[in-house]
């Protein structure tokens, strides 16, 4: 049951829609959408934008799209220049193939030209995470309230969903709270679940008969156990190979990797952690993570360098003089250290067993992962509702019928650089179109 009905509030910061109509004397509107983050506010604009005319967007706490705002260190990572849909779908640990449809209608070439139109410009770096031209997250932020006060979108922040309960004609009798408890009722015929990783998106998913694959996260930096690699914390080493070896399977990655005070972080174990978060959850991130730190070299290529080495450089010392450039002096030195050898020795009087160590532990070194390090702004939580139970085609409940689920409140992860954000981008504007389609069928195809 939903609670009693109390007075009225108004927390509107954007008001841009025309009253609603009245229904068992409860202000209706055509489309409510819960939660002011990147996939309801494209859900909502998409809707407004092809005629849906009564769209109200709630967002819970004060400041709607907190997390575009905060994330690439307050750039904001808006997509990624994978522009084949075949391609994109291979960045998402948990989605993968079923999103090849859905980035069929909408992919990263439609999300650079929607902002585009919209007026903000996007720019690739080097590799290949498209940001806005003004470097800043808050051009992205404004570039969405602006087209969603144009499209007549109702903004209403500090405003949360509480419950909400199917009607028998259609459409739903919603539950809203605001900040000191203050209730409202309202009735609206179609709602948009855009709650994110927040709880109470999963609770208000379940109650609407949705099922709920348990969440872990995901996207997350490691902690090694007794590694000695303190020292070597804000070194970067690219490309490093990284394994992990778990009940699940083998899991492997190859890219830049970061020293942290406590371990390892970079785009390469990002995406480790990403595709095993589940089986790591499963090892209560307890393991052994095997490292390649020669850049892919086979054996009998550092057999024949160190070989070189002890020839062409007998005279220098081991600490002054790195079997490649590449390798960072820092590195070379702990793993000396880690294998007993000597910095100062000669390579001339590297032993055969001392060669055989460095090169076993430039290719295949081992840690002891013993947790996750601290989260950083790009966690992201891989679980949520089944996409089974969606219509990918216009992320249509088949639950419920007038419900639509959007972002990351489904069980779809990208790993980091702008595949998270490019998957709320496309669900959201599949949703708004479906939605206005099924208001009207000469609107949207």
């Amino acid at each position: 049951m939903l609670p009693p009905a109390l007075p009225q509030f108004d927390t509107q910061s954007d008001v841009a829609s025309e009253p609603g109509a009245e229904s068992s004397g409860l202000r209706t509107w055509d489309l409510v959408v819960a939660g002011g983050g990147p996939a309801g506010f494209m859900a909502a604009i998409t809707a407004a934008e092809a005629g849906v005319r009564q769209v109200v967007l709630l967002e819970s706490t004060p400041t709607p799209l907190g997390k575009v705002l905060i994330s690439g260190g307050g750039r904001c990572n808006v997509t990624h220049a994978d522009w084949d849909p075949r391609s994109l779908v291979g960045h998402y640990p948990r989605g993968g193939k079923a999103l090849l449809g859905p980035f069929s209608r909408f992919a990263t070439g439609d999300t650079v030209a929607w902002f585009a139109e919209r007026g903000l410009s996007l720019v690739q770096e080097d590799d290949g995470r498209l940001f806005p031209t003004s470097n800043r997250a808050s051009s992205v932020a404004a570039s969405l309230r602006n087209a969603a006060l144009a499209a007549g979108v109702t903004l209403r922040t500090a405003v949360a969903l509480q419950a909400a309960e199917p009607l028998p004609a259609g459409g739903f009798r919603l539950a809203l709270r605001a900040g000191g408890g203050l209730l409202e009722r309202l009735e609206t015929r179609q709602l948009v679940l855009a709650t994110g990783s927040h709880p109470s998106g999963r609770r208000l998913a379940a109650d609407l008969g949705h099922g709920l694959v348990p969440p872990v996260p995901s996207l997350f930096t490691l902690a090694l156990a007794g590694a000695g690699m303190g020292d070597l914390a804000g070194l970067v080493m690219d490309p490093v190979g990284l394994s992990l070896e778990l009940a699940e399977g083998r899991f492997r990655q190859s890219g830049p990797v970061l020293f942290t005070h406590r371990g390892l972080s970079g785009p390469a174990v990002l995406r480790l952690t990403a595709f095993a978060a589940r089986s790591l959850k499963a090892v209560a991130y307890r393991c052994e993570l095997g490292v390649d730190w020669s850049g892919g070299r086979s054996l009998a290529d550092l057999e024949a360098l160190f070989a070189s080495l002890r020839s062409d450089q007998a005279r220098k010392q081991l600490g002054a003089w790195r079997p490649w450039p590449e390798l960072a002096r820092r590195l070379w030195t702990v793993l000396l250290e880690q294998q007993a050898v000597d910095p100062q020795q000669r390579w001339a009087d590297l032993s055969r067993t001392q060669q055989q160590r460095l090169i076993e532990a430039l290719r295949a070194s081992r840690y002891q992962v013993s947790g996750r390090g601290p989260f950083g702004e790009e966690f992201v939580t891989a679980g949520g509702v089944p996409l089974k139970e969606l219509n990918l085609a216009t992320m249509a409940s088949r639950k419920q019928a007038g419900l639509y689920l959007v972002g990351e409140l489904l069980d779809v992860d990208g790993v980091t650089g702008g595949f998270n954000f490019q998957h709320c981008w496309t669900s959201g504007w599949l949703a708004g179109r479906a939605i206005a389609a099924t208001a009207d069928p000469r609107q949207a195809s």
